[in-house]
């Protein structure tokens, strides 16, 4: 015996993430507190659960600012989790990007190969490879 669906939609649980709000400037002292605060967030969640970090008030990018978010992403994975960068500067991304750190970033557009059927444009008299 099975019952009707229920009309509407389904109901879902939102879910939004916590979040970290970091402010700057940023020296290389001040990386506990930030850690500890990660830390904080991320107990009691379950395993995979997201922090975002909002890193759109540490002002200009620097290496004190990267070893941060190095290590705010080591101790996020150590706990289970991960963290998702908020509004950072191009800046910000250019330098991480430099010393070898990839972070998630809302609002990144997916890296996905282009649609079928999309070709390249061809000048005419360019040989046929």
């Amino acid at each position: 015996m099975s019952s009707a669906p229920a009309p509407g939609l389904p109901v879902v649980n939102a879910m939004t993430p916590p979040v970290l709000v970091l402010r700057g400037p940023v020296t290389r002292d001040e990386v506990s507190g930030p850690c500890d605060a990660l830390r904080a967030l991320l107990d009691g969640s379950g395993a995979g659960t997201v922090v975002v970090c909002d890193v759109g008030g540490l002002g200009p990018p620097g290496l004190a600012a990267v070893n941060l978010l190095a290590r705010l992403q080591l101790t996020a994975r150590r706990a289970g989790g991960r963290i998702r960068l908020r509004d950072p500067s191009p800046a910000l991304c250019v330098l991480l990007d430099l010393v070898g750190l990839r972070f998630e970033a809302e609002g990144q557009p997916e890296q996905r190969e282009p649609p079928l059927g999309v070709e390249e444009a061809v000048e005419p008299g360019d040989p046929v490879a």
